[in-house]
């Protein structure tokens, strides 16, 4: 690349900024240069000039302004400065916001002192002209030392140019920091990789990131910098066409790295222009502005957006797969150049080399293109293989073409992808290298088709094809005993699968039909029934994995929209998961499922409803599905179980049935012995119809990992409303209520379960426990109105807008009315639907609370002040348009 190649006067005419200087104050004429700068490469940005010709010609037109700028001042001894553009802006590539490296370059540090003024001066008119400045002031022996103590310093004086002064030194600080002298090619490219890893794992190893960054991510422009950095390092090469003739890039890779660079150059100028700042991240925000700009539109059920992100996604994806392939090279190139190679015979068509797999020929996947399956089944059974050596995998990009539709048919390829999945190690590892490959969704083409698909939610985190995969690793996780304190039934369990590949198709599959505007579920169950015949599973395996595809959500919507202490709703659950088989394949299915679907929201809370919900199960499973569990058994069960408890500390009988005589059988089903013992005692010992708040963990034999919030108070207008809205204050998080009123002493008998901000309880923290106890008893006896509190709602939070779903039915088993509401998160919405509720004259008796991201799917269970579900359609309809009303406008 030469920046005079894209000299343009209309942007700056150099001559003509220097006789203005010549006569104007410089602050002003440089100023409006820069402004009128601006405005001209925005336009030309938004008709859709070639990006190369505006992050170049912006350069260039910097380079003037600064040139022009700089002749504004006396230097003392000319041949002894230089002014030298380092970093990206010396590559020659500026970006609207991006920071402009300036080197101020002297022989020796009393030509500094000599020019102290003017280089005060000189960087004082830089900032106040707006410039984004970043500079050094340093002698060729300075630059040396600071290069030699860091390799950052090193990598920005690979890039320099002259923009005034005495270009001689420039050339002698390059000499002076290049390999002959400091950081060789080998240390250097030890230092740029361990950079690379410690840059990915921040954005924890993925290019799947709801919002990008899109020049530090993995897959982003700094991959592309950093194989240009260690070529020039070690071969001296000005530009990646260099490694065209060394053979380390084709012709077609070489135009893929230009190709990405331009379409992140692209994202990245207009993430800078819309938003008006050095801004790399592809924000949910931005998004849209960037998709309307470059021409997406809703089609194919998808949103523009998403569009863009799955072509942003398999960009970077393509880019990272390259920088892999190079980064190999040079790792075979520079640090084992020379070395004595181990070899080791797998058969006719491979062999490992120094702990990475390769072809013994170009020819093999020509020959024999079953090779292209059979390599990543040797990489999971070679545990010597590291990796697949840099021109192996060139061969397999250049024939990813023969997987064809007789491919795919060909019985050896067929049992090559089930040998891997029935590997006993390396499974989810080659599977992400044949998705990174290109293989996996050329064999699957209806895996092909979710690569890169984004689903424009704060729910899920990672694009289908890289969820799906990550989903497949955490089943495999829960092989390792190191694992179990994390996810104890699921590591248990994954032992007692008969066929633990079953449930590796079922997760390939369960979200492989999203997209398509239908049922994922139903489109994933067809899928896999087509995968099951061309793979030969047998018909019991067939029908295992269509249905945990077509059922992969059950459990999950079970234990976080349904009352699982309800002997009904285990019943039913029961019943459609038919046998200890399924239920087993299903709950690891389920765990890893959510798990690889947003770390963030997996929670010890949701980890306990799912325990809770597989143990209810199992018990009922074994019971016999024509012997179900009935209520009134598992009350007196229950009951039996607390009095004995209470027994043990001394109390009488007939004491603890008097206190038991207000609450309904519902408040013995939906809480633990060990918790009624836990109310009795306190109730007991504080005083009959006094308010009471009390505070613990939760238990073992219930739930686990959360904060529960027992009160008993005197029922009365707003009490839910105003208890959502205290712990609202208070900055916890409702994910379960149950609300029960006794009809007898008109006393509340509520349970709250909380988690603070990050997802955990609150735990062992006294001080925390008293303020929250004192605030609750506070908002239970003031019979005003807590206000409906002012919690900031998140930047991400707010851009997202979810109608609100509001949907009324009646349980006639329970006589009750389901109010199942959806819609968008924020504070104060629990608080907001509560007093709804109270001003329609409708009694809450427990609530499901689900947040999903931005989403909430809350579930409240509600009658009318006959203790009677709504039965007259007016009043149905009455309380849906309220809810909206409330939820839309933010009040009740």
């Amino acid at each position: 690349m030469i920046l005079s190649d894209y000299a343009d006067s209309d942007l700056v005419d150099f001559d003509a900024l220097c006789r203005s200087l010549a006569d104007q104050p410089a602050v002003p004429v440089l100023r409006e240069t820069l402004e009128q700068l601006q405005q001209a490469l925005d336009r030309r940005f938004l008709q859709g000039e070639p990006i190369r010709s505006l992050v170049f010609g912006r350069a260039w037109a910097l380079d003037q302004v600064i040139r022009a700028a700089w002749q504004c001042f006396e230097w003392s001894d000319p041949d002894d400065i230089a002014l030298v553009a380092v970093g990206g802006y010396g590559r020659g590539e500026l970006l609207p916001k991006s920071d402009i490296d300036l080197l101020l370059l002297f022989t020796e540090e009393d030509r500094i002192e000599t020019n102290v003024e003017s280089i005060q001066a000189f960087l004082t008119l830089m900032w106040d002209i707006k410039l984004e400045v970043g500079h050094s002031v340093r002698t060729l022996a300075a630059c040396q030392e600071e290069a030699r103590n860091d390799v950052t310093v090193t990598t920005n004086l690979m890039e320099t140019r002259t923009l005034a002064g005495n270009e001689s030194l420039r050339e002698r600080v390059t000499e002076l920091t290049g390999p002959d002298y400091i950081w060789p090619s080998e240390d250097f490219y030890k230092a740029k990789l361990n950079e690379q890893t410690h840059r990915h794992q921040k954005y924890n190893e993925t290019e799947y990131n709801l919002e990008p960054n899109v020049k530090a991510g993995p897959g982003g422009l700094r991959d592309i910098q950093t194989i240009a950095w260690v070529a020039k390092r070690h071969f001296g090469d000005t530009d990646l066409g260099g490694l065209v003739e060394r053979k380390f890039l084709t012709d077609a890779e070489y135009q893929a790295l230009l190709e990405g660079q331009d379409a992140l150059w692209r994202i990245r100028y207009a993430l800078h222009v819309f938003s008006g700042r050095a801004e790399d991240r592809l924000l949910f925000d931005l998004q849209e502005q960037v998709a309307e700009q470059f021409g997406y539109s809703d089609r194919d059920g998808q949103l523009a957006v998403e569009h863009l992100m799955q072509d942003y996604f398999r960009q970077v994806f393509r880019l990272r797969a390259l920088n892999i392939m190079l980064l190999q090279h040079f790792d075979e190139t520079i640090l084992h150049a020379g070395d004595e190679e181990q070899i080791i015979p797998i058969n006719s068509r491979f062999q490992v080399r120094d702990n990475y797999i390769e072809t013994l020929d170009e020819s093999v996947f020509i020959r024999t293109p079953s090779a292209l399956m059979e390599i990543f089944v040797l990489c999971a059974q070679q545990p010597e293989v590291k990796g697949i050596r840099a021109g192996t995998l060139r061969q397999i990009f250049a024939n990813r073409h023969r997987i064809d539709g007789k491919f795919r048919q060909d019985l050896r390829n067929i049992t090559f992808f089930m040998e891997l999945l029935r590997s006993p190690a390396g499974v989810s590892t080659n599977l992400m290298r044949m998705n990174q490959h290109g293989i996996l969704g050329r064999y699957l083409p209806e895996f092909g088709r979710i690569v890169g698909q984004m689903q424009y939610d704060l729910f899920h985190v990672y694009t289908v094809d890289a969820h799906t995969l990550l989903t497949i690793r955490n089943l495999r996780r829960f092989r390792h005993a190191n694992n179990t304190a994390e996810f104890p039934i699921a590591t248990k369990i994954i032992h007692q699968l008969p066929k633990v590949e079953l449930v590796y198709v079922a997760a390939l599959y369960h979200d492989i039909g999203k997209g398509r505007g239908s049922d994922h579920s139903v489109e994933g169950a067809e899928e896999v029934r087509r995968f099951a015949l061309r793979h030969r599973l047998t018909a019991w395996e067939t029908d295992l994995v269509i249905w945990l595809v077509r059922h992969h959500l059950l459990m999950s919507t079970t234990a976080q929209r349904q009352d699982i202490s309800d002997p009904e709703v285990i019943n039913h659950f029961t019943q459609q998961v038919g046998d200890v088989h399924r239920l087993n394949y299903l709950y690891v299915l389920t765990v890893a499922d959510i798990f690889a679907t947003n770390p963030n929201l997996w929670n010890s809370w949701r980890a306990s409803l799912l325990k809770k919900l597989y143990n209810e199960a199992l018990r009922a499973l074994r019971r016999g599905l024509e012997n179900p569990v009935d209520k009134e058994e598992r009350v007196q069960e229950i009951k039996s179980q607390a009095l004995a408890l209470l027994r043990d500390d001394g109390f009488e009988e007939a004491e603890i049935l008097e206190l038991w005589d207000n609450p309904g059988d519902d408040y013995f089903l939906r809480e633990s012995p060990e918790n009624i013992a836990w109310h009795t005692r306190a109730i007991a010992n504080h005083g009959l119809n006094v308010p009471l708040v009390l505070i613990r963990e939760t238990d073992e034999q219930s739930f686990a990992g959360a904060t529960q919030v027992f009160i008993y108070a005197p029922d009365r207008p707003h009490l839910f409303a105003d208890i959502a809205a205290c712990l609202d204050q208070l900055e916890l998080d409702i994910q379960d209520a149950r609300i029960m009123t006794s009809s007898a002493s008109d006393f509340s008998l509520d349970t709250f379960i909380v988690l603070d901000e990050e997802g955990h309880s609150i735990g062992n923290n006294p001080a925390r426990l008293r303020d929250i106890q004192h605030r609750l008893l506070l908002a239970i006896q003031d019979p005003e109105e807590t206000s409906t509190p002012q919690r900031r709602m998140s930047r991400r939070l707010k851009h997202f807008s979810i109608p609100p779903e509001i949907t009324v039915s009646n349980d006639p088993t329970n006589q009750r009315t389901v109010v199942q509401v959806i819609t968008s998160d924020r504070p104060g919405l629990l608080a907001d639907i509560g007093r709804t509720f109270k001003r329609l004259d409708l009694r809450m008796q427990s609530a499901r609370i689900s947040t999903l991201g931005e989403r909430v799917e809350d579930v409240f269970f509600v009658v009318d002040n006959q203790n009677e579900p709504l039965h007259d359609a007016r009043r149905v309809a009455e309380l849906q348009q309220r809810l909206a009303d409330t939820i839309e406008q933010g009040q009740p």
